[in-house]
Parts: C-alpha cells; sequence; structure tokens
C-alpha cells in the first residue's frame, strides 16, 4: 500500500515539472505571430502594447524618465524618450504619445502614403528619420508581408486625455551619425540623438 501511494505521488511530481517545463518554454517564446514587433534583443524592450512581461517594464523604466524630444501637433504630443542604435544595425526609437484633446484621436495619418504601408492600419508606419549630414532618410523597416516593425494602436488611435506607448524601428545611419530628425505624419520634426545599446 504504501508502495502504491508513493508511485502515485512520483508520478504527480513528474506530471508536474512537465506541465511547468512546457509553461516556461511557452512563454519564453511568446504569443502569436509577432504583431510586427522587432527581433532584436535592444529592440524588445520597447513595446507599443502596455501590459506584458515584467522584463519589458524593467528595462524601460529608466528609459521613462528621460525625455529626448517632445513635439506637439494640435491636441497630439509626441514624446521621445528612448533611440537606440544595436549591434544589428538598427536603430528602435520609442516614447509616448498623449492625447490632449476632447475627442478620440485617429492615427490614420501616421501610417503612410506608400500602398504596401496602408495595410497596417493606425501604426508608426509612415514614421521615417532623417540623416541631414548624410543628406538620407530612413523608412520604417517591415517584414516579407509589408508590415512595419512599429506600433500599431489598438482601436486605431487614442482616447481623449490618454497616452500610449510607441516604438518604431529603423535602418541605422552610419555609425559617425549620432544626430537625426524623426517625422512621422504632420508632425513637426523632433531632433534626438543616439546612443548605443546593448
Amino acid at each position: 500500500m504504501d508502495l502504491r501511494h508513493t508511485m502515485k505521488g512520483r508520478g504527480a511530481m513528474a506530471a508536474m515539472a512537465i506541465t511547468t517545463g512546457l509553461l516556461l518554454t511557452v512563454s519564453g517564446c511568446g504569443g502569436g505571430d509577432g504583431g510586427g514587433k522587432p527581433k532584436t534583443s535592444s529592440s524588445t524592450s520597447q513595446s507599443g502594447k502596455t501590459g506584458g512581461d515584467g522584463a519589458k517594464q524593467e528595462t524601460q523604466t529608466p528609459s521613462q524618465n528621460a525625455v529626448l524630444a517632445e513635439v506637439k501637433g494640435g491636441d497630439i504630443t509626441l514624446t521621445i524618450t528612448s533611440a537606440l542604435r544595436d549591434q544589428g544595425g538598427f536603430v528602435t526609437v520609442s516614447g509616448k504619445v498623449t492625447n490632449g484633446g476632447g475627442q478620440f484621436w485617429i492615427a490614420s495619418n501616421w501610417r503612410g502614403d506608400e500602398r504596401e504601408l496602408n495595410r497596417n492600419g493606425a501604426s508608426l508606419a509612415g514614421a521615417s528619420l532623417v540623416d541631414t549630414k548624410g543628406k538620407k532618410k530612413y523608412l520604417v523597416l517591415r517584414d516579407t508581408q509589408g508590415r512595419c516593425l512599429c506600433t500599431k494602436f489598438d482601436g486605431g488611435g487614442v482616447d481623449a486625455g490618454q497616452s500610449a506607448d510607441w516604438f518604431a524601428q529603423f535602418p541605422a545611419p552610419p555609425a559617425g551619425t549620432t544626430t537625426v530628425d524623426f517625422q512621422v505624419g504632420s508632425m513637426p520634426p523632433a531632433s534626438i540623438e543616439l546612443t548605443d545599446g546593448e
């Protein structure tokens, strides 16, 4: 009788260990189709969606206090808190957009004019970085299906009096370029300084 209880206990412990291992594997891989989020290590800390895992929130905390640039267009305030150049040859720009007006703001004019980018809906697909020194313009990166590596706003925009986090990923300018202008939609250009990530 003791042997049977011992065997049942070992079976239950083995099942628990397997279940725990599977849960950790699934959570490590992430869910969904990626939502167009960047795959590089420095850019995974930038999220256009609220919530998510604790690692993202921990890496965002220091950069949320620093404001690299802030521009206003009507009731909309665009704040840039990070512009990281990573070793893979990419730059990830992130920040917050705040709707200071009394109506829902639709981000439709931020998605870009290209036919391929129109499929991204309300997003930062139309954002660009301008290297005035090198006289080059860098567009948001996209995958093979035309999805931008940038934030897509849930519901198409931002509610009145609310803010939303965002990110957009670009090809990196040459190493000698340390300052670029960030431009999206009808917002004024914002001059930002690039910093090296991990």
